[in-house]
């Protein structure tokens, strides 16, 4: 009796440690929701780029892409960034697709305009700039060197 006991203690211990670090994981997720506003950005590419990925400003995390669809008309990727309520953006601000280096992931980067009026939710971003693919660049690069 005594061992069941003991056991019993031990695995309740291990369960509130567990507990505690899923507490932890999520504050450091920063998955807590927050008051979000949605914008939209067209680009010609989106190589790389997912659902979740960050939206930056200034290299802070300011939101996240939440969708990704194919505009049928002008065959033109069309990304939904969910935007914190509390960044009001310029309407002249420009979107951008980053990497996060060598290896790393890709991330819209935006680059604050200097307009008085700001983006209202639902408004598209009047200037984008697509991803720069590195296996594209290489190609080239060593297309080059073989020319010559």
């Amino acid at each position: 009796m005594k061992r069941s006991i003991v056991e019993t203690v031990m695995g309740a211990l291990v369960l509130v440690v567990v507990g505690v670090f899923m507490v932890q994981a999520y504050k450091a997720a920063d998955l807590a929701p927050r008051d979000s506003y949605p914008l939209v950005a067209k680009f010609t590419s989106v190589d790389g780029l997912t659902l979740g990925s960050d939206v930056r400003l200034g290299g802070v995390k300011i939101g996240t892409v939440i969708d990704m669809q194919i505009d049928p008309e002008f065959y033109e990727a069309v990304v939904t960034l969910s935007v914190d309520e509390t960044v009001r953006l310029p309407d002249d601000s420009v979107a951008a697709i980053s990497s996060d280096g060598l290896l790393g992931g890709k991330y819209v980067k935006v680059e604050n305009g200097a307009s008085d009026t700001t983006m209202d939710g639902g408004a598209t971003f009047a200037s984008t700039r697509d991803v720069v693919v590195l296996e594209e660049l290489l190609g080239r690069a060593i297309f080059l060197v073989n020319e010559e």
